[in-house]
């Protein structure tokens, strides 16, 4: 008898923090189980001969999903899902980000990864498709992280991490129960790099906690959940694009503007979370969230003096301070009949951000003739900025011996408002609100062709709001939140195939097959970028197509990861964009057909791996091909088409029963290969390109201590 297939894509275990996920299922059975398309990193892909600072160390390997390391940590990572989150030109946005249940991304959709504990995450799961639409706005895709459970027998673990480029990590974990039940899991990690271009070092420091209680006995058994993180970064340099013309010359150097300004940003962020699970009887439960936190944020850009003359410039230094706090309730309900299993749940979450943004010019003196550059000047900008969401779900669930149905309804409403505190002459009063709502359902539906292999399919309707980023500045190059942009729609569908085989003759082999299709309406686009000011626009329909294939075989000690994405993304209507800005008139075509830039069309990735038990030795060959990015709308030029090749080899010896150490070896870009890791979409300048890094090395050690 084949065991029960779940299609609920569930990003959580016990958590209380999602919308929907699954319980009570090994993580191989949940990849096989969902009817979306679900991917999910162990802890050993994540931590295993890595550096655990950046998540595209281990996401490379999901299909649909580009993680390009910028090597910019003052720009944290690009991040998109099936082409959502591309036109990002820093941080992450339209992909909702987790850890621990707790939201990476704010209301208007932005969102960061910098704090990713990696050092003690147990997984991470990615979902795409159409059961996105299910986390509300600006999700078109999801990236989870969970970090480990405390669990006997305690341990402490002492790592450490040296490479190329000035390149250190120090961590420090502990994780167990104590005799009163009480489960913690304690990271801390301090990371500093020199970079290997000039004007690209950065260091970072951050700590994360996760204590559990379980409640036992009775009918309202459950558990509490709490979870804290702090992150440092001060000063992040930033050594900014390069100009096709720099990056041809050589592109291990800095454009002089980032030198001369010293651009840079400083981060610091403290949040805190609780998550209560209970149970009201045997078939019912309710699960609660709250959590809150604070985030401050200085960017020094590399904008001339002469620039911010206007009364309207809002100077060439970013200071932002963000509080924010959230709220999810929701009540699940499991019936099992003769004829199948029922599973309800209904909940509402509300989240809200509170911003306030200020703008200073980066000289000091007469702009003609500034006594420094790269300095905190005068005033130029100060409003308070607010985001929320008010977001009530409902799902229903039925699951039959081998076939299933899935629905799922979401109302998401998202508020904007404005409140402007630097009014001057030339600089009107640029206070305001608007709204965004949408209604957005997912159907789904599978059937287990054989006990090994599923079919499903799912269709769904989502939204994305403009960030706040995105709507910060006029076309006009007037100060004042753009309210003339729209939220875009999109509606996505999703056919797949899944399998799963054992077979002493084979190994085992895991395997997933996807075909999708998304249209958007109002699809929001770069109108201009430069001077460090971008200016967003409605551009009509977009259409993404794709396929989407990976791979998992095991046997006798060889292992095959690979995955491949093929990826149409092209905007459906012409339409006009600026050349530079200000801008109020739009006079460059781009024709439809053109593709949408930041996206590859083709990226392929394998790791060919064998395992010696006796010595615990381990060895991978790791490849990946990314296809040609433009670096434009109007595809005026690109990023060329790129291999690279990573060698590491893992080592773990048990001194005794208690003590064990694990080391590794690895090498990146073993061709020293010169390539465009990633591009800055659209940038006026024309410092599109973001080089990768030269071949580079990287050992690292761990101590483990177990201890009852």
């Amino acid at each position: 008898m084949p065991a029960w297939a779940q299609p609920l894509p569930a990003l959580g275990e016990g958590a209380a923090l999602q919308p929907v996920f699954i319980t009570g299922t090994s993580p191989e059975n949940k990849r096989f189980s969902t009817a979306a398309s679900l991917d999910i990193i162990d802890a050993e892909e994540i931590q295993g001969g890595q550096l655990q600072i950046n998540l595209s160390e281990s996401l490379g390997r999901v299909p649909g999903l580009v993680a390009a390391n910028r090597n910019n940590y003052a720009q944290d990572m690009q991040i998109a899902i099936r082409g959502f989150g591309a036109r990002a030109t820093f941080g992450v946005r339209g992909i909702r980000l987790y850890v621990d249940g707790i939201p990476a991304s704010a209301p208007d959709g932005q969102g960061q990864v910098a704090h990713f504990p990696l050092s003690s995450a147990q997984r991470i799961e990615v979902l795409r498709g159409p059961y996105s639409a299910l986390y509300g706005a600006s999700s078109g895709g999801v990236i989870a992280l969970y970090t480990e459970d405390g669990a006997r027998p305690n341990t402490l673990r002492f790592g450490a991490a040296l490479g190329a480029y000035g390149t250190t990590r120090f961590s420090v974990g502990a994780s167990g129960i104590t005799d009163s039940g009480l489960g913690y899991t304690l990271d801390t990690s301090q990371f500093e790099t020199d970079g290997f271009r000039p004007q690209s070092a950065a260091e970072r420091s951050s700590a994360n906690v996760k204590l559990t209680l379980p409640v036992v006995g009775g009918a309202g058994e459950g558990r509490w959940t709490l979870v804290a993180n702090r992150l440092r970064a001060p000063d992040s340099l930033d050594p900014l694009g390069l100009s096709r013309v720099e990056f041809n010359a050589n592109p291990y150097q800095t454009t002089p503007a980032a030198l001369q300004f010293n651009t840079r940003k400083s981060v610091q962020q403290d949040q805190l979370g609780l998550a209560h699970e209970k149970r009201l009887d045997a078939q019912q439960r309710i699960e609660l969230l709250a959590y809150a936190g604070q985030r401050q944020v200085q960017q020094f850009q590399s904008i001339p003096a002469s620039n911010q003359l206007a009364a309207s410039s809002a100077g060439g230094v970013i200071d932002l301070e963000r509080n924010y706090w959230g709220l999810n309730a929701r009540w699940r309900l499991e019936q099992t009949h003769d004829a199948g299993k029922l599973s309800l749940a209904a909940g509402v979450s509300t989240d809200s951000l509170t911003e306030q943004r200020r703008g200073f010019q980066n000289f000091s003196g007469a702009a003609s003739s500034p006594n420094a550059l790269g300095t905190v000047g005068a005033l130029r900008r100060q409003e308070t900025n607010r985001a929320s969401n008010l977001d009530p779900y409902a799902q229903l669930d039925w699951q039959a011996q081998d076939w299933g149905a899935f629905a799922g309804l979401r109302h998401s409403r998202v508020r904007f408002k404005s409140r402007d505190q630097f009014i001057a002459p030339g600089n009107p009063d640029d206070s305001g609100s608007t709204s965004y709502a949408s209604l957005l359902p997912v159907l789904g539906v599978w059937h287990l062709l054989t006990p090994q292999v599923q079919a499903y399919a799912s269709l769904g309707r989502g939204f994305e709001t403009p960030t706040f980023n995105e709507a910060a500045y006029r076309p006009s190059g007037a100060t004042g939140l753009n309210f003339a942009l729209q939220a875009s729609q999109n509606r996505s569908l999703e056919l797949g195939l899944k399998g799963r085989h054992k077979g002493l003759d084979h190994g085992q082999v895991n395997w997933a097959l996807a075909v999708f299709e998304t249209s958007t309406e109002d699809e929001i686009a770069v109108l201009s970028n430069t001077g460090g000011r971008s200016t967003f626009q409605n551009v009509g329909r977009t259409l993404r197509r794709g396929l989407e294939a990976s791979v998992d075989w095991r046997w006798q000690g060889f292992s095959l990861t690979s995955s491949a994405t093929r990826l149409d993304a092209t905007y459906r209507d012409e339409f006009r964009t600026c050349a530079a800005a200000p801008c109020s008139a739009p006079t460059l075509a781009v024709p439809a057909g053109s593709r949408l830039p930041g996206i590859p069309k083709t990226a392929l990735y394998a790791q060919l791996g064998y395992d010696w038990f006796d010595p615990q030795v381990q060895l991978a060959l790791e490849a990946r091909r990314t296809g040609k990015i433009f670096v434009n709308d109007n595809n005026s030029d690109s990023a060329a088409a790129y291999t690279v090749l990573s060698l590491v080899a893992k080592f773990k010896q048990d001194l005794d029963a208690t003590w064990q150490l694990r080391e590794f070896v690895r090498v990146d870009n073993l061709g020293q290969r010169r390539y465009a890791g990633s591009v800055i979409v659209n940038e006026g300048n024309g410092r599109f390109f973001e080089p990768g890094a030269p071949r580079a090395w990287l050992v690292g050690i761990e101590v483990v201590k177990r201890f009852e």
